[in-house]
């Protein structure tokens, strides 16, 4: 089956809170939500981020703006102050996420 990667369907943003990275995708149109809500889970984000995400990964979904939202707990190395880590805010894992390969819809 083709796959596409999710930055044709969707953009992203992250940031973080202490040792979690907030990840939010959102699709570019609202059928495009539905495939994301049914397709991209936390389980599918977890394993994605392996080596990156050590903690439990949440989703909450925002339909009203045809968006999803991961929390990747324990991501950061313990957070910007006193993290060693090249991204310790979380900034660039939305651009990763939307690199992540699915089944074409």
């Amino acid at each position: 089956m083709p796959k596409i990667q999710l930055k044709e369907i969707c953009h992203g943003r992250s940031g973080d809170k202490g040792d979690a990275a907030n990840v939010g995708l959102i699709a570019f149109k609202a059928e495009d939500y539905a495939f994301i809500r049914d397709n991209v889970t936390a389980e599918a984000v977890k394993k994605y981020f392996a080596g990156i995400c050590e903690g439990e990964v949440e989703r909450y979904e925002l339909p009203n703006i045809n968006a999803l939202n991961f929390i990747l707990h324990n991501t950061l190395g313990g957070g910007g102050t006193v993290s060693l880590k090249n991204d310790a805010q979380g900034k660039t894992l939305a651009s990763a996420l939307l690199m992540m390969e699915v089944e074409k819809p």
